[in-house]
């Protein structure tokens, strides 16, 4: 009796005082299409720094109101903010003093392997790519463990073992680990029904070549989003990336590619979620998104590729290098790129920028169907030389 009402007591002085440090605070659910997380307040031309895309219906707690933000606490130590249009206040939802976890299943279908793990609440997380070794970090928030056994079956074959560490009090973080190199993608959401956390991977497509893969192609901008303009031709970026996307997609095609998703083949505008969405839906094996760049500078030149995931990145270097093979000056593999088409981690994605419309000599290459033709042949062999350097 005496252990019992000791523990009672340590446990609401905990409450009080995680309500004392969070002073007003009000509780809620993240709400709408593609909600997400941002590391803080700052905004520039692409938006905040996004932590994470997350599912709907996870519970959150605002403790602070910015003008278009709120200021959401994660755990003790740990805050992020959200668009208010990404959060809907639920007055019947009671702050807990802490939130177990429960055990893992891990196993695999025909299709993907998986990773359940059974919670108290829908609570926010976030995913960590690593490499060497290839693996899958993912923190959830506010969870403490009462995870006592992890079933994992001989069906999961991309998965090789799963295991957890509580980092923080309140901070549980599952470690994925993977078969192979590459990454090919993970989703994350809740159970509809329950509050059961899912982790599923993607496997290596197998055979590992080119025309078995499942192509995105983007053709950036469209519609009343014109992009860049040519400095002389007045030309604007969203046609010309519209004709690269089908010049890459005849490419790809004639290699024998027969599944290819493009985001857009007349000039219409497409908002970026919608694009999310529909390429989420479609289920690609690898993206390319194409674009021109600009500057106000006009001696500014060069080609470059852009990522976000660092188990992305190698898709990025092997397009790179062969776009430089054209003789483009080199501007960059440019990583933790904020492109709303580089945030889904489902599946490698490369945002390939040819080279500026805004210079001269580089605008008189654009405008060339030869070097349209050029472009698309060594997009294509930088994916071939992509599959070739894995394991």
């Amino acid at each position: 009796m005496k252990t019992t009402l000791i523990l009672s007591l340590l446990i609401s002085t905990t409450f009080l005082q995680a309500q004392s440090s969070l002073q007003a605070f009000r509780m809620g659910r993240t709400t709408g299409k593609l909600p997400y997380i941002e590391y803080g307040p700052g905004d520039d031309r692409l938006g905040g720094a996004k932590m994470t895309y997350i599912d709907t219906n996870v519970v959150v707690c605002v403790v602070d109101s910015l003008k278009d933000d709120y200021k959401v606490r994660l755990s003790e130590r740990h805050y992020a903010f959200m668009p208010k249009t990404a959060v809907k206040f639920d007055s019947l939802i009671a702050l807990r003093p802490y939130y177990l976890t429960q055990n893992f299943q891990v196993y695999g279908d025909s299709a993907y392997d998986y990773v359940k793990i059974n919670l108290d609440q829908k609570l926010p997380y976030k995913s960590i790519q690593q490499i060497s070794p290839s693996r899958i970090a993912v923190d959830i928030y506010g969870a403490t463990s009462n995870t006592n056994w992890i079933t994992q079956l001989t069906s999961a074959t991309e998965i090789k073992n799963v295991y957890y560490e509580q980092t923080e009090d309140d901070v549980f973080r599952t470690i994925i680990e993977l078969k192979h190199t590459q990454h090919w993608g993970h989703h994350i959401y809740y159970d509809s029904a329950s509050t059961r956390l899912v982790i599923r991977v993607k496997r290596q497509p197998y055979p590992l070549t080119l025309r078995n893969l499942r192509v995105a192609i983007d053709a950036g901008h469209g519609g009343s989003n014109s992009g860049a303009e040519g400095v002389k031709s007045r030309q604007l970026e969203k046609n010309l990336t519209l004709l690269f996307a089908r010049q890459l997609e005849s490419t790809l095609r004639e290699s024998g590619v027969k599944d290819i998703y493009m985001t857009r083949t007349k000039d219409t505008t497409i908002g970026m979620p919608e694009r999310i969405e529909a390429l989420l839906r479609f289920e690609p094996d690898v993206l390319i998104s194409l674009h021109f760049n600009s500057s106000n500078i006009d001696t500014v030149r060069g080609t470059g590729t852009f990522y976000r995931y660092i188990g992305f990145r190698p898709l990025t270097q092997a397009i790179l290098k062969q776009m430089l093979s054209l003789g483009l000056e080199e501007y960059g593999n440019v990583g933790n790129f904020n492109f709303a088409l580089s945030g889904p981690i489902e599946y490698p994605n490369a945002l390939v920028e040819v080279a500026f419309l805004s210079n001269k000599e580089e605008e008189k290459m654009i405008l060339d169907p030869a070097f349209r033709a050029k472009v698309a042949a060594r997009i294509q062999r930088g994916l071939q030389n992509w599959l070739a350097g894995m394991n």
